[in-house]
Parts: structure tokens; C-alpha cells; sequence
């Protein structure tokens, strides 16, 4: 019977906030594991933007790819599968033994086609936006379809926006639109207003189009300036009694669903929005399983994402680390090998170490 791989961390979801969590924890010496199914959201994000030191050019497939190497690098496993289950277990009789890593393995998680043990899980499963209905749109997102006001407003410029969506989101984030263009359509698609009578006022009382019409399907931009083919780019929208609009792009607002059912079946406590309960360290309800990113706030932004990971990781060594032994234990301090680092990745750090030698070191006696 094979053997499941033991960890000392597997960290759930590829995005931003699940690679840094992963590249803290391994760059700290912790034998680590990244799980992460194809084709994630983050994957699909054409251009990358607010974040420092990366070109507007940079895809979310790009930086996905450089992080993978940069894991593998240092000595991370990368797993592409799409996790089924995570389950509180004990070790395995025969899992491999490890210098800095807990007593007993608290977690199993299953995937598709490999399963692995692990003495801390972090659950970076994200978001999924609730889609507009509204007939050839979805394949224009990120290309004319947006999300997030944030990140893409400013690549609208001055062109004619629309926001889809009939509540108070919609209402606040077409008058927020204002800021950066003056023809901002609130596209209402067939549905009664939901917003309260303070944002109604307040919609009413901005140049705000607020159009009731039912949007029949979108179509592309035939000469788009975005440097991309034709048929790639949104070219604006047609309502259903035949009228068009040309657009430079829009927001959806129909809410977002929390990817948390491997969470919420290990016991992990939610939020009343269903985001995953976590505190300063990211750790859960859940005795060793942490959560980041999108999944615990939806704040869909790259930077934030990354803040998370790093927080986590760092909290990850301090839970998992070997030095300094506690008071009450300094009885085990001999049988204790020093340093704590599992060998492999101590090599990898001799490797780094020796690539490095622009600082004129000399990479220690190895022995």
C-alpha cells in the first residue's frame, strides 16, 4: 500500500494569498505542500494591476507561473488537483518522520488524485462572482466585464461605463463611478430596484442614468485599442427592443459565493456574510487550520491577498517551529537535532546561498 505524503503544512487554492502562505512557510523551513486546481479565478485575470514591481501587461496565468517555479525553487511540492475533502485524522504508522514537525499529523486531505497528511491546512479557496444574465457577456470578463472597481476603474478612462445590478452595491458603485468618467449607465435589466430609500435618494440626485430596459446579449468591439483581436474586447451591449450602447466597460453586482464547503465541513466557523472566521494570525475556529485571502473578507485585491499569506506564514513557523524550547521542556533539547530545517530543503538553501554570490559570501563548511 503506498505511503501518503506528510507535510508540515498543504496549503489549499494557488491565488495570491495560498502562494505566499506556501513560499513563507517553506522559506521558514517548514516541509510544505501547495494544492491548487487548474484553472482557478486568479488564473483568469488578463492584467494584474496594484501591484508593485509587476508591468500592466502581466496576466494572472503570468505571475501563477513565476510563483509555482519560485515555490518549486525552494523546495515546495506543487500539486495541480482539485481537493475534495479535508478531514481532521492521526498519522499514518509509517508516514516519514521529519526534525521540526508536530506529533500527530491532524489533517488528511483528499484530492482527486493524491491525498496527504498534514500537521497544519490553510484554506485559500477564495470566491466565486455571481455571473450577469445577460446573453455573450461572460466571455468579455476582464476584457470589458470587471468586478472589481478598485482594479479596473481606471482602465475605463473617460469612456461610457455601465454597472449591472439592482441593490445597494450597484447604486453605491455606479455613483462611484463618477470619479472617474461622467457617463455612468445603472443597468436595472428587467429588475425592481432592491437599494434603500438613502441610496435612492442619493441615485437619484447624481447624473446617474438609471435604465430599466432588459439587456438582451453583449457584442465586441470590432477595432479594439487594447491591443488585443478583434472579438476579444466588449464593445458594448444591445437591450431587448433593439437599441445599442457602446461601452468601454462595466461592472457586474450581483454578490459573490465564499468557496468554503471544505472549511465548513471540517468545523470551521463563518461569518455572517459566509466568509470564513479567522483572527490576527488567520487561524480558524479550527485548532491548526488557518484560512486567507479572498475566502476570509472578499476584498479582491492582489496586495491584500498577499498581506494575508505573509501573515499566515510567519504565524505558521511560530506555531511550528522547533527553537526556542519552552522552559518546561528543556529535557528534550538532546534529542533535538539542530538546526531544525528537514534536509532537503537545506540544500536548497545551500543552493540559493551559493547562486548568490554577488555579495562576495562564502556559502558555510556543509561538512
Amino acid at each position: 500500500m503506498a505511503q501518503t505524503p506528510a507535510y508540515e503544512v498543504v496549503v489549499v487554492g494557488g491565488g495570491p494569498a495560498g502562494r505566499t502562505t506556501a513560499l513563507y512557510a517553506t522559506r521558514l523551513g517548514h516541509r510544505t505542500a501547495l494544492v491548487n486546481r487548474e484553472g482557478g479565478r486568479y488564473e483568469s485575470v488578463s492584467f494584474v494591476h496594484n501591484l508593485i514591481g509587476v508591468s500592466e501587461e502581466t496576466s494572472g496565468r503570468d505571475v501563477t507561473d513565476l510563483a509555482i517555479d519560485q515555490l518549486e525553487e525552494y523546495g515546495a511540492d506543487y500539486y495541480q488537483d482539485d481537493v475534495r475533502a479535508v478531514e481532521a485524522v492521526e498519522r499514518e504508522a509509517d508516514a516519514p518522520e521529519f526534525e521540526n514537525e508536530s506529533e500527530d499529523t491532524r489533517f488528511r486531505v483528499e484530492g482527486e488524485n493524491v491525498a496527504l497528511q498534514s500537521d497544519r491546512v490553510v484554506f485559500a479557496t477564495g470566491f466565486t462572482d455571481t455571473p450577469p444574465n445577460v446573453r455573450g457577456l461572460r466571455q468579455f470578463t476582464g476584457r470589458g466585464l470587471h468586478y472589481c472597481l478598485h482594479c479596473d476603474a481606471y482602465t475605463l478612462g473617460d469612456d461610457p461605463v455601465f454597472v449591472l445590478g439592482h441593490d445597494d452595491h450597484a447604486g453605491r458603485m455606479a455613483m462611484m463611478l463618477l470619479n472617474f468618467t461622467d457617463e455612468v449607465d445603472l443597468l436595472l435589466n428587467d429588475e425592481d430596484p432592491a437599494w434603500s430609500d438613502d441610496v435612492a435618494e442619493q441615485v437619484e440626485s447624481h447624473p446617474v442614468s438609471v435604465v430599466p430596459d432588459r439587456v438582451d446579449h453583449a457584442f465586441a468591439d470590432e477595432d479594439p485599442d487594447h491591443g488585443g483581436e478583434a472579438d476579444d474586447w466588449l464593445g458594448g451591449l444591445e437591450f431587448a427592443d433593439g437599441h445599442t450602447r457602446e461601452y468601454g466597460g462595466g461592472f457586474a453586482v450581483y454578490g459573490k459565493e465564499f468557496n468554503t464547503e471544505l472549511a465548513a465541513e471540517l468545523g470551521c466557523d463563518l461569518r455572517d456574510d459566509g466568509a470564513i472566521a479567522v483572527d490576527d494570525d488567520r487561524e480558524t475556529s479550527v485548532d491548526g487550520a488557518y484560512a486567507v485571502g479572498d475566502v476570509t473578507h472578499g476584498q479582491n485585491q492582489t496586495p491584500i491577498a498577499i498581506g494575508d499569506g505573509a501573515y499566515a506564514g510567519i504565524a505558521l513557523h511560530k506555531d511550528l517551529r522547533t527553537f526556542p524550547v519552552a522552559p518546561d521542556e528543556l529535557d528534550r533539547l538532546a534529542d533535538l537535532g539542530v538546526p531544525a530545517m528537514p534536509d532537503n530543503l537545506r540544500a536548497r538553501m545551500w543552493r540559493v546561498q551559493d547562486a548568490d554570490d554577488h555579495a562576495g559570501m562564502t556559502p558555510p563548511d556543509r561538512g
